[in-house]
């Protein structure tokens, strides 16, 4: 650290977040401690990352094994983790083959050149574009920030990647300019995370996969935010009838330990060969052991099952607090991707949640973003949902 920062008692932290004025040290299940000793209920969850909750057992048994064997080597040998975690992902999809990486922009940043071989190998050169949407979010990355079509995350980094094109999502008029003779790929999420918790309708989905297949466009599907259970399937993609040729992963696949997954069909995976693309950590042994560990936690007997029942429930609780409170606009989501469209900003209301010992997010400036660990119980929901109505009629009889 320099003697300025020490001076002026900075942090030697690049100042790259706008960070709550909270510092955790410590969590276990749905809970999470600070420094005080402040206990939170996180519905963050890492920012659907930690879907078993914070330090479930199975995980931290299993890397507590591997810790004491193997913890990296190199993609250049057979990991046998690896190749295990990549059967569980593929016999529970509809997909063929897996690329491990080490994050959702690595994942989506493979997704994408792998795109732009797939056009080369078939003899389309001219195929040098991938359509996204707005409102969208793939990353921080050079290109994965050119590919999410937001103007706020573009400011300050032009110019940009080219060979990405922004449509509408859910606009049908959108499906008919998909396909201009040089689009090699569609980039989507089934449910845009960051940009609003806004899910894609089901029935346009279905018009989109038609449209790709006809002309030999790749679909691709970012669940970084979306898979691993967190909407109630353990992909989003199951609950809209449709079959991708690619997938992208990251967040909740390692339960909090750094990993992310590019998933591709038979057909676009063939462009991938030796000295195509690499990774130095991607899916090394302590990564891919997390990974297993939480595959077999969410596909236990049940366990989506009641996912699916619990946030149920807790829309249809938080329906009828929108019923009853005229800021409160619009609940949306799928599962426990949860956005609360409020008539105002957010920003003050993660300040009052906080000081009421629950943890959320934003998505957008007016959206409450809800993420509850999958393993939440019906108790913890009470306490959110409680809480709000204790908030919305503290903030109503303020404004009457």
């Amino acid at each position: 650290m320099s003697n300025l920062a020490v001076e002026n008692n900075q942090s030697a932290i690049m100042n790259t977040y706008s960070r709550f004025p909270v510092k955790l040290v410590k969590g276990k299940g749905s809970y999470v401690w600070d420094d005080k000793g402040n206990t939170f209920l996180d519905y963050t969850s890492g920012i659907a990352t930690c879907n078993l909750g914070h330090v479930p057992e199975q995980v931290q048994s299993k890397l507590k094994e591997q810790l004491d064997l193997l913890w990296h080597c190199s993609n250049l040998y057979g990991i046998p983790n690896q190749e295990k975690l990549a059967e569980l992902l593929t016999t529970n999809s509809t997909f063929d083959q897996v690329f491990f990486c080490n994050s959702g922009a690595e994942a989506n940043e493979a997704a994408i050149k792998l795109a732009k071989k797939y056009a080369k190998d078939q003899g389309n050169p001219e195929r040098t574009e991938i359509v996204t949407f707005k409102n969208s979010f793939h990353g921080r990355t050079g290109i994965t920030m050119a590919a999410t079509a937001q103007e706020k995350i573009h400011q300050g980094f032009t110019p940009l990647t080219q060979g990405f094109r922004y449509l509408s999502l859910n606009d049908y008029h959108a499906l008919s300019e998909i396909d201009n003779g040089k689009t090699t790929a569609v980039l989507l999420e089934m449910v845009q995370g960051e940009g609003g918790v806004l899910p894609a309708d089901k029935n346009w989905m279905k018009e989109l996969e038609k449209v790709c297949k006809e002309n030999d466009i790749l679909l691709m599907i970012d669940e970084v935010q979306t898979g691993m259970g967190r909407t109630g399937s353990l992909f989003a993609y199951e609950q809209y009838g449709i079959e991708a040729d690619v997938m992208t992963l990251a967040k909740g696949l390692g339960s909090g330990v750094p990993i992310g997954a590019m998933l591709a069909n038979n057909k676009a995976g063939a462009s991938f060969q030796p000295g195509t693309h690499g990774s130095t950590f991607g899916g090394n042994p302590l990564a891919a052991s997390a990974g297993i560990a939480t595959m077999e936690s969410l596909l236990k007997e049940d366990f989506l099952t009641e996912v699916k029942a619990k946030s149920s429930w807790f829309y249809d609780e938080l329906t009828k607090l929108q019923q009853d409170f005229q800021v409160v606009e619009e609940v949306r989501g799928l599962g426990f991707l949860v956005g609360i469209q409020l008539s105002e900003k957010a920003g003050p209301w993660i300040k009052q949640f906080r000081e009421k010992g629950i943890l959320v997010l934003a998505a957008g400036a007016n959206v409450l973003r809800v993420l509850p660990p999958l393993t939440t119980t019906k108790e913890e929901l009470k306490q959110f949902v409680n809480t709000f109505h204790e908030l919305l009629t503290e903030t109503e009889e303020i404004t009457s």
